[in-house]
């Protein structure tokens, strides 16, 4: 079994490739990488803490967790302005929907009377 620090460094080349799928739009590579990375945090939430770590490792670990961090603002800087794009499609009832998209009152009414 990989040891923490292990499944921290391993989290973080992952979230770095992430990023890159996402600043490439590359969303099948971006979901795979976030399925892959989802397994190892629930490795990692299987580990107990390891009481006895030194300081070095733990300022590794913390240089770790602020890299995956920065990493998952910056898939999150690429992927919301899409997001929110399919949700306009799709017509998600947010304020920027059309009257052209609201539903009729009654069945048979016109949704834009007047």
């Amino acid at each position: 079994m990989p040891s923490q620090i292990e499944l921290y460094e391993e989290m973080s080349r992952l979230s770095s490739r992430m990023a890159a799928a996402a600043r490439a739009s590359d969303w099948e590579h971006l979901i795979e990488l976030e399925r892959t990375i989802r397994s190892l945090r629930d490795a990692l939430l299987a580990i107990a803490d390891e009481d006895s770590e030194a300081a070095t490792d733990l300022a590794r670990k913390h240089g770790l967790i602020q890299r995956i961090l920065e990493d998952d603002a910056e898939v999150r800087r690429h992927t919301e302005p899409w997001m929110e794009r399919i949700l306009y499609f799709l017509g998600d009832g947010g304020p920027h929907r059309g009257p052209h998209l609201a539903p009729a009152a009654n069945p048979g009414e016109s949704p834009n009377p007047g």
